[in-house]
């Protein structure tokens, strides 16, 4: 039997904002999949973030705050995004200004599900990897996979249905968790 402390929280978070996305479908499935010992929570508000403002108090906006709370109650973040023009789209770029200056990504485990056929979404992965780099967030590379998933691949109930990505998703779930863990005993 777990106990709190072996429990490892994982947020999910999504860069798309359209309906029946392959990379909100990526995190969906990953969290139905989710071992013993591992809850996720997949994070509901990209929609609602403010545009970010520099020195403005989060306090006074109820959805940074429950981004802020999200944070705080993850031990680690696994992000998935498509790239729009080249990079990361807007609304997952103002999340992360949010974290600028507050800490709440710093030294916490995080990685990303790039869902995008290889020589796609290169734009991406590469800014979301200097962003998670000027806040400190700790980028675990052995979590970071490319896991290609098509519209195709998605069943009526959201969920991917493909076995690789079924058994990549573990494999960078088990690696986020191991060094998650591993750090915590630090």
């Amino acid at each position: 039997m777990l106990v709190a402390s072996d429990v490892t929280r994982i947020l999910l978070i999504s860069g798309s904002t359209r309906d029946g996305s392959t990379n909100t479908a990526a995190l969906r499935t990953v969290h139905a999949i989710a071992p013993e010992g591992v809850e996720t929570r997949r994070y509901p508000g990209l929609l609602e973030l403010p545009a970010f403002v520099p020195g403005a108090d989060p306090a006074n906006y109820p959805a940074v705050v429950g981004l802020r709370e999200a944070l705080a109650w993850a031990d680690a973040v696994l992000i998935s995004t498509p790239e729009y023009a080249g990079t990361l789209p807007g609304s997952l770029k103002n999340l992360l200004d949010w974290t600028v200056g507050t800490a709440d990504l710093h030294e916490k485990p995080t990685a990303w599900l790039t869902v995008a056929a290889r020589g796609r979404g290169d734009g991406a992965t590469a800014t979301l990897s200097s962003v998670l780099g000027y806040v400190g967030a700790d980028v675990v590379p052995a979590a970071c996979v490319r896991l290609p998933v098509l519209s195709a691949d998605i069943a009526p109930d959201g969920l991917v249905t493909g076995q690789a990505f079924r058994d990549g998703a573990h494999q960078a779930l088990d690696a986020l968790v191991l060094h998650t863990r591993a750090a915590r005993s630090v």
